[in-house]
């Protein structure tokens, strides 16, 4: 597990994450941006509509994702991820844990899981999962969440207690502080905030993060 997951980015390390309500735009409509400035894995986050409307969202930001030969995941919901076909899905702590969505989705779905603390993010390198999320890494207002900033220094310890698991960071990530979140050891990083607010400014975001230097 784990090389379908960063094969997936080819030599990029953004992992973007769409947002309708901050970016103005539906999910299949960020799809084809992101898609048309170069990213190749995309994660559908919809934590305000009710489940049946981001299923007809997500349903249609598969099938746009799959005329341009990218991958979708879905964050949090097991059963939309079944449902329309996605790649994958990314598990936060109170979600399905990780075996049991593997059972369901099968062997070749990309399954990724959420931890904030070096213990949590050991206990996850023993579960089915393709790769470990580490966040917050630095003070982010896009998620409100209870836990402390795990800095970079943070971020190269799981980096060694994780070994060769493919490693997202996620939290405050922009495309000043990108070189030094991979320098740390991150294999990719996951962004929300950076890319779509304000939104107009979104293609020229997300090239700066995909051709950091």
């Amino acid at each position: 597990m784990g090389s379908n997951f960063i094969q997936a980015f080819g030599s990029t390390h953004l992992y973007p994450i769409t947002d309708q309500h901050i970016s103005g735009l539906s999910h299949a409509e960020q799809v084809v941006l992101l898609n048309n400035c170069g990213a190749t894995l995309i994660q559908l986050r919809e934590k305000l509509d009710p489940p049946v409307k981001f299923f007809e969202q997500a349903e249609s930001a598969v099938r746009v994702a799959r005329d341009l030969g990218a991958k979708i995941i879905i964050n949090d919901r097991v059963d939309i991820a079944l449902a329309v076909k996605a790649d994958g899905v990314h598990l936060g702590q109170e979600d399905l844990p990780p075996d049991a969505a593997r059972r369901i989705l099968g062997s070749e779905a990309i399954i990724g899981f959420s931890t904030h603390t070096l213990n949590q993010a050991r206990l996850a390198a023993q579960m089915p999962v393709d790769y470990v999320a580490i966040g917050p890494i630095f003070s982010t207002t896009t998620k409100q969440s209870a836990n402390a900033p795990v800095g970079l220094d943070g971020l190269a310890r799981v980096r060694e207690a994780l070994g060769a698991i493919p490693l997202v960071a996620i939290g405050g990530i922009t495309s000043e502080n990108i070189g030094a979140v991979i320098k740390a050891g991150a294999d990719v990083v996951a962004v929300i905030g950076d890319i779509w607010a304000p939104a107009k400014d979104s293609r020229v975001r997300i090239k700066r993060l995909l051709n950091y230097s």
